[in-house]
């Protein structure tokens, strides 16, 4: 005889959410299968001395005709437990105001939920189960349609669980051999029970012997080979190097395997966390502070909250506790290598420098034991800051890239350091570097301050490209650039831009107009008109090289046109942007010299033919 009973929930509606909003995807029926054993054997290993749990998973036929069962040896159910486990989805198991399982930190889940995911791959789950604790045992058939049943049966049966699944139309992939063994293992890979996969004739043990330093990270030192190769086996990635993380409490712990590439700064920071040591989530993005992104870790903790769907955790600040701690237990271990192990740091930092600075940027002591092996570009070329320190005890550096391209050139052909603070955290930790190493000293450079190197040209030589100097000057006023005659280094090059705030200011206020309404122009000049009289950039023109001195002492006729193609070609050297009307001048100027070009060519060609 059986009793039919209704389930307290809508359930087409409940399996449609669990399907296409709740969980990812429909093999973690499989994960919650899992789950429900493990609490089953955890829940009886805490009443049995002695007592070995363990979880066998067997595959029958294949395609639609498969079926699956899982079978534990754990503490089962009586009736009353079916009815409160099975029936009353998504009420919470109280004892005495309590809630049992949040308390109770050996357990992983719960029962009447994740069961129901088993119907999104099959439409009918069958459960035998026999409570340790006495009473009959009992067949449980739950229906689709939110109908259950419950049959007392005529034999006691050994403690413990058998669950039945027979495969939906469309559902075969999760019944494929292959595949059940792989998500077996990522589930349970952890798991301190034994699981094993039956098939026929075959059989494999899912998951071997738990290491010991699971329990104990800091054991993972002497570990190295074992270590990197359940890293692979786990993340799908071959690892050279890797750091253990605890925290305080001992709750959690995991590897933080160094990627052995460098990776984006805006790339996702997914990470492999078990819960109880269970997988909870493949790609659980917010386990680590945000400059921890040289990593990809395997984590294991039994204090973290995870989600309805149990693929993510709640951010509160038992998360954000131990994201902090996990993140100290890196910095640790990279501030130890600073001490003890300075080519293995190194190595980490050339791999992955941005991260290392990031860290460096926000933690003073952290930077203070490693700026020496910081990279940085320089006109001495990408050097570590300690040997650019060696070389001169000032640090010169640009603030953005483009400033850095607009003199790097000058500087380096009189000799002068400068570095590259373009890059993101490069300058922040460069305007650090008195604070941490005080024999050093480091001070912005900007384009216009590389012209104090510059030699002045003699008294003579003023006064006789006077009047050239004013025609050139002339020719730039529309552009509010005003030129100057130098001698520098190198001699290849024959103009050198720069700007001020002001005219740096004013020249992007120039370029948005461009693309603007006329209302935002309108604006737009009245924003610029507040310091269009100090807005003046500056051309210094290199009387060393060969095309700067003739333009000078040449046919004043052709002076204006040869300056305004100086004044683009700088621009272009310097990385500028051009407005319209100085790529008109570059356009012009163009098909002004290809005439003029010619010209000559047609005259020189009459003389010969007279």
């Amino acid at each position: 005889m059986k009793d039919t009973y209704r389930f307290q929930v809508n359930l087409s509606g409940m399996i449609n959410i669990l399907a296409n909003h709740l969980y990812s995807n429909p093999r973690v029926y499989l994960r919650e299968m899992l789950q429900n054993a493990v609490d089953a054997v955890t829940a009886r290993n805490e009443l049995e001395e002695g007592y070995q749990g363990q979880i066998r998973v067997e595959l029958s036929g294949t395609g639609s005709t498969a079926t699956m069962t899982m079978e534990d040896n754990g503490i089962g159910l009586n009736e009353e437990e079916v009815h409160q486990f099975l029936a009353m989805i998504g009420q919470s198991s109280k004892r005495g105001g309590e809630d049992f399982i949040s308390r109770e930190t050996s357990f992983i889940g719960r029962f009447g939920i994740g069961l129901l995911s088993c119907f999104m791959v099959s439409d009918e789950i069958v459960m035998i189960t026999q409570s340790a604790k006495g009473g009959p045992a009992l067949e449980w058939r739950g229906q689709p349609d939110g109908t259950y049943t419950i049959r007392k049966l005529d034999n006691a049966l050994s403690p413990g669980t058998k669950v039945y699944l027979r495969c939906k139309p469309g559902s075969e992939i999760y019944f494929d051999e292959q595949n059940l063994a792989k998500w077996l293992y990522d589930y349970g890979a952890l798991l301190p029970y034994p699981i094993s996969l039956h098939s026929g004739s075959s059989s494999r043990k899912i998951n071997g012997t738990r290491p010991v330093w699971i329990a104990y990270p800091e054991l993972a030192r002497d570990r190295k080979e074992e270590v990197l190769h359940l890293g692979e086996q786990l993340l799908g990635e071959r690892f050279h190097d890797f750091i253990p993380l605890h925290t305080a409490s001992g709750r959690t712990g995991g590897i933080a395997y160094i990627l052995p590439q460098a990776v984006n700064l805006n790339a996702k920071k997914t990470h492999r966390v078990y819960l109880k040591h269970m997988l909870v989530s493949e790609k659980a993005e917010n386990i680590l502070p945000d400059w921890a992104f040289f990593v990809k870790c395997i984590v294991w903790t039994d204090e973290l909250q995870p989600t309805a769907s149990r693929e993510h955790f709640y951010e509160n600040e038992k998360l954000e506790e131990v994201r902090e701690e996990l993140g100290e237990a890196i910095r640790s271990e990279l501030m130890r290598m600073a001490d003890y192990d300075q080519s293995r740091l190194r190595q980490i930092i050339g791999q992955h420098a941005l991260s290392i600075k990031a860290l460096a940027v926000e933690d003073e002591n952290f930077y203070r034991m490693i700026y020496r092996w910081l990279p940085f570009e320089s006109t001495f070329g990408r050097k570590e800051l300690g040997e650019l320190l060696k070389e001169r005890s000032t640090i010169f550096y640009t603030l953005t890239l483009d400033e850095y391209r607009q003199i790097t050139h000058v500087a380096a052909a009189q000799f002068m350091l400068v570095v590259n603070g373009g890059y993101i955290y490069d300058s922040e930790l460069l305007a650090l570097l008195p604070q941490i190493c005080p024999e050093a000293e480091s001070e912005r450079l900007q384009p216009e301050d590389i012209s104090f190197s510059f030699t002045d040209i003699t008294a003579d030589e003023r006064r006789y490209y006077y009047e050239n100097t004013r025609t050139a000057d002339a020719a730039l006023q529309r552009f509010r650039c005003q030129i100057q005659l130098k001698r520098f280094k190198p001699s290849e090059l024959p103009a050198l831009y720069t700007l001020s705030k002001e005219s740096s200011d004013l020249r992007s206020l120039e370029a948005a107009k461009e693309v603007s309404t006329d209302a935002l122009s309108s604006v737009l000049n009245s924003l610029g008109s507040s310091f269009q009289a100090a807005a003046y950039s500056t051309l210094y023109f290199n009387l060393d090289n060969p095309v700067v001195s003739r333009v000078f002492s040449g046919d004043p006729a052709m002076l204006p046109a040869a300056v305004e193609m100086l004044y683009v070609n700088a621009l272009m050297m310097g990385h500028y942007p051009m407005s319209r009307q100085e790529l008109a001048v570059l356009n012009e100027g163009i098909i002004r010299f290809i005439e003029w070009g010619y010209a000559a060519g047609n005259t020189q060609d009459g003389g010969n033919g007279q």
